[in-house]
């Protein structure tokens, strides 16, 4: 059994609104901060068209082994204020470092070890957040990728192509589309973007969040990290390289454990057959995978019980 709390903070003038979850059968050994992917999502790791469930589900494994976790809507998701849109990629660090400030408010969590638990975009969160000498007892980097932004989406774009419909793939051929040039070209535009918003094709994007995390590289952050870190990544991931698991650990300052788990996709499920992005609706009908949830619930409490 658990109990949740809501917990609000401010950052940068914005009211941020979440969710504690706090065990009940078991002892508190320590607190999670739950950093979820890329988007406008709330705090249970759902967008308004995929409710991927990602923090909501490792919140409830994590608390049935003893341990509370805080998860809360992004700007301008859910109960929390201001705009996603302007929002930038070291705007949702600072959120991160206010949240780490509020939980050291509550008087329940007083002398427990706070980790820093990212899936996808979290998890470069985590690492820019503890490279900055935020306290911490260990990071999990879920789905994380360890090159320079803009290399991975070009990586993204040259694994997503094989998977694409067929009628897609004939129609990219007829109009000799390469996909990964197209993509750069984009990113050359989005830099080139003065404002916090820009129209590409008739879409607004996230121009100031695009520009940051294009140039954002974690391997420098990684290497100012002597906290412990788990890094898990899903062998049929479409949108992290599960080759940088070897990044992230040959670049961090610290002892890593890394796994490449069979079948599971970037949405931490598994997926049978040939992994395609379609597939993610019929995922997220079933929870996180468990192979996921064991890992990282086992991981923290090793550390818990290392560190006394």
């Amino acid at each position: 059994m658990s109990r949740e709390r809501e917990l609000t903070f401010t950052s940068a003038g914005f009211r941020l609104a979440g969710t504690l979850l706090l065990p009940d059968d078991a002892p508190l050994a320590a607190v999670a901060l739950l950093l979820p992917g890329s988007g406008p999502l709330d705090r249970d790791g759902n967008v308004r068209r995929l409710p991927l469930a990602v923090s909501r589900d490792l919140a409830v494994a994590l608390a049935e082994a003893g341990t509370a976790s805080f998860r809360y809507d992004r700007r301008g998701a859910g109960a929390s204020t201001g705009e996603f849109l302007r929002t930038g990629f070291h705007d949702n660090v600072d959120d991160a470092a206010a949240a780490v400030r509020a939980l050291a408010e509550v008087p329940e969590l007083a002398g427990r070890p706070v980790f820093l638990v990212g899936h996808s975009e979290g998890a470069l969160t985590a690492v820019a957040l503890a490279a900055r000498g935020t306290p911490t007892a260990g990071l999990v980097l879920l789905a994380a990728t360890g090159r320079r932004g803009d290399a991975a989406l070009r990586w993204q774009a040259r694994r997503l192509l094989p998977t694409l419909p067929a009628p897609v793939r004939a129609l990219l051929r007829l109009t000799r589309t390469d996909l990964v040039a197209k993509v750069a070209r984009s990113h050359d535009r989005l830099r080139a973007s003065g404002g916090d918003v820009t129209r590409i094709g008739g879409r607004r994007y996230n121009a100031r969040w695009f520009r940051e995390f294009l140039d954002y590289d974690p391997r420098p952050d990684l290497a100012r990290v002597d906290a412990p870190i788990l890094a898990v990544t899903g062998a049929k991931d479409l949108q992290a390289d599960p080759d940088d698991l070897d990044l992230i650990a040959n670049a961090a300052g610290g002892p890593v454990e890394t796994h490449r788990l069979p079948d599971v996709t970037h949405v931490l499920r598994r997926q049978p057959g040939r992994p395609a992005l379609s597939a993610y609706r019929r995922e997220v009908r079933e929870p996180v995978d468990p192979a996921v949830t064991a890992l990282v619930r086992d991981w923290m409490a090793r550390r818990v019980g290392a560190t006394g």
